[in-house]
């Protein structure tokens, strides 16, 4: 799964990886005071870092906040992921997302009604379906479709 991600990231432009970021953010929080996302973030963080490799991260965040934005944007937040999304700071972005996207739906899929499960769900494997083997061969094509079919048997 981690590889699918990491395939899928990979193939989007900057400019998509951002948007898909901003969306997922909007979507997430829609309805959620300031005090229920600082307790949900404060809850979460270490489950969906769990296995993630901080001293390799860590200096790479530092460094792209110390760098500042790209074409003369402030530095800060917004430059670091800037950096991170168009892979300048090594695996960057795509890397980091394979491996929190996982645990962030183990952390957050029990905690939903059972219909906003299956609409998540369902977006979740449509993008995975549609974003996931954009420019792959059919022969590539074909065995990413198989490997997530796969998956779902297994899991009935």
């Amino acid at each position: 799964m981690e590889q699918m991600m990491g395939l899928m990231m990979g193939r989007m432009s900057k400019e998509d990886k951002e948007a898909m970021m901003d969306s997922m953010m909007e979507k997430f929080f829609v309805g959620i005071s300031p005090e229920e996302k600082q307790k949900m973030m404060t809850d979460m963080m270490p489950k969906m870092m769990e296995g993630m490799d901080m001293s390799q991260m860590m200096p790479q965040m530092m460094m792209g906040m110390m760098s500042g934005g790209k074409d003369g944007g402030s530095p800060g937040m917004k430059g670091m992921m800037g950096d991170f999304m168009s892979g300048s700071s090594g695996d960057g972005m795509p890397s980091m997302m394979a491996q929190m996207m996982p645990n962030c739906i183990r952390v957050m899929m029990p905690r939903m009604e059972p219909a906003q499960r299956r609409n998540s769900a369902e977006a979740i494997v449509e993008a995975l379906v549609d974003e996931g083997s954009k420019g792959l061969s059919a022969d590539e094509r074909r065995a990413y479709l198989n490997a997530l079919s796969d998956v779902l048997e297994t899991a009935s």
